[in-house]
């Protein structure tokens, strides 16, 4: 078991414990219900509030039992157990009150109960641990209508088998412990909600740092001491050894200062150069309300996820601007990448790599030859020569090239009547090399000559597709070779474009991830670059 899923599964306990105390001054209920009341009272009209689906759910439920009682028996610790588990939906992101804990709460600590109490504290129980299951396991928003840019499916989950199963095999309580994703990331997460939680109930608030100048190392500014502030509040979130900076006054931008921005910087999507600019004063800006929504949510889109990514994997988090590729469960290799502008926003899907192409052709779709490449021909007549592009008529790549020189670009407004490719070489878009998987997007994942661009905070530069800082590397990874052969760097090298096949195809999942966690276990936020962040949160009302 790791550090990390250790300490989960000590907080966790803690965390049933405290539920248990607060909720319940006794350990079992004295009364017990017989299976005639509860069939009744379920048969009763308007049942609580709950809708009719939910009261349906729940007479099929007890009616696969012979309508015995779950929760409400002498000499049992269910109830206990169910209430603690419900207590603890807040860790998880989620709002324990969504699921009646106030009511359950108020009913089981009835000093003197009645047996229509009691069977309403059964009723309501399974009710709460139908929809708290069902949440934890695969989400509680429905995906595609909390993000409509997502279109991985969501698992299904049978709450009531679940239940029913976990309560006739004695199986509860780890039943109920494995239902969140037990991936480290989650768990990492988890954790730091916690903390931040506990910070926000104590009232504590950012110091604000007021626009400013850029402030390089070395120099001498009033406005430091707010950020040594800043940053010890930040040592006391995070715990980042470099946050812990010696308190101080000094207006002197010093080297201790500059290690702890740094890797604050790191920590948010930013260049690490210890320059303070208007994205870093923006990040130590963010209020600890906000950075706690943004935990809810990113917890949320894991749940979302299946349990099951595969042995091998590839994660693209287009938030984080990073791919990631797993095996047996740990990373073991990780780089930049560039995504699409928010205007061509790369959306959330899965799909199989199945093959690469060595030395591509790029055939330009229409919008980008409309919207980008003819503006750029308008103003360079001899732009599309330079990048080696050609140009046919009436989009039919198999008639004979168009000399550019030869058509007249700036009387072209609205419909473009060509169709452009480009040869491959060093000026071709996709580089030296592109990863292919099936999908409805026509997204795929290339090399890119625009080297530079990686070295930017937000790299919002394609048209959707996903640039590569590391094209060699994910080849030798998706071959499942320690290096490339000289076959294979023979065939790069020839400029020729060919194909190749995959031994097995490779799962690969691009997901929006604003709070994610790094090889180290590290917590990094991400700017929220497609407002997918506020347009859940908002559809969750969180």
């Amino acid at each position: 078991m790791s550090h990390y899923k250790l300490k989960s599964l000590v907080l966790t306990l803690w965390l049933l414990c405290c539920a248990f105390i607060a909720l319940s001054p006794s350990a079992s209920h004295a009364l017990s219900i017989d299976a005639r009341t509860l069939e009744q009272r379920l048969s009763a009209a308007n049942l609580f509030g709950f809708t009719n689906t939910e009261v349906a759910n729940l007479q099929r439920f007890y009616k696969a039992r012979q309508h015995q009682p779950i929760w409400i028996a002498p000499e049992s610790s269910r109830l206990e157990m169910a209430l603690a588990f419900i207590a603890a939906a807040d860790t998880e992101g989620l709002n324990s009150n969504d699921y009646q804990r106030h009511q359950l709460q108020q009913l089981q600590q009835q000093p003197d109960p009645s047996l229509q109490a009691a069977t309403e504290l059964e009723i309501r129980t399974t009710h709460a641990m139908l929809s708290l299951t069902r949440d934890l396991s695969r989400g509680r928003l429905t995906a595609t209508k909390a993000d409509a840019d997502w279109h991985i499916p969501q698992t299904t989950f049978d709450a009531a088998s679940f239940l029913q199963d976990a309560i006739k095999n004695d199986r509860l309580q780890p039943s109920l412990h494995n239902l969140a994703p037990q991936q480290s990331s989650y768990q990492v997460l988890k954790q730091t909600l916690a903390r931040y939680q506990k910070l926000h109930d104590h009232h504590t608030e950012w110091v604000h740092i007021p626009d400013t100048p850029s402030l390089k190392p070395g120099t001498t500014d009033a406005i430091i001491a707010l950020i040594r502030q800043r940053i010890a509040q930040a040592y006391a979130a995070d715990g980042i050894a470099e946050y812990n900076v010696t308190p101080s006054k000094d207006p002197h931008y010093d080297d201790e200062l500059v290690a702890a921005i740094r890797a604050f910087q790191a920590q948010h999507g930013l260049n690490s150069d210890g320059v303070i600019g208007k994205n870093t004063l923006r990040a130590l800006n963010i209020p600890l309300d906000w950075k706690i929504r943004q935990l809810r949510i990113n917890m949320e889109r894991l749940r979302w996820l299946p349990k099951d990514l595969g042995k091998r994997y590839l994660l693209v988090n287009t938030a984080g601007f990073r791919l990631t590729a797993t095996e047996q469960g740990e990373p073991v290799l990780s780089m930049k990448i560039i995504v699409g502008r928010d205007y061509r926003s790369t959306p959330s899907f899965n799909g199989a790599l199945s093959h690469m192409v060595l030395n591509p052709y790029w055939n330009v779709p229409d919008s980008i030859a409309r919207k980008d490449l003819l503006p750029k021909q308008q103003s360079d007549p001899s732009h599309f020569t330079s990048i080696n592009m050609k140009i046919f008529p009436n989009h039919d790549r198999n008639a004979e090239a168009i000399d550019p020189d030869t058509i007249d670009w700036r009387s072209i407004k609205h419909r473009f009547p060509y169709v452009l490719r480009q040869d491959p070489g060093k000026s071709n878009a996709l580089g030296r090399i592109k990863f292919m998987f099936s999908n409805s997007f026509n997204i795929y994942l290339h090399d890119t000559p625009s080297k530079s661009l990686f070295n930017k905070d937000i790299r919002t530069f394609s048209s959707g597709c996903i640039r590569l800082e590391k094209p060699m590397e994910l080849a030798a990874f998706s071959l499942g070779e320690q290096n490339l052969s000289d076959t294979f760097l023979e065939n790069l090298d020839s400029g020729k474009t060919m194909t190749v096949h995959l031994r097995k195809p490779l799962p690969i999942y691009l997901v929006y991830i604003t709070a994610w966690v790094d090889e180290q276990e590290k917590v990094h936020f991400s700017p929220d670059i497609y407002g997918r962040d506020l347009r859940a949160l908002h559809y969750a009302g969180w």
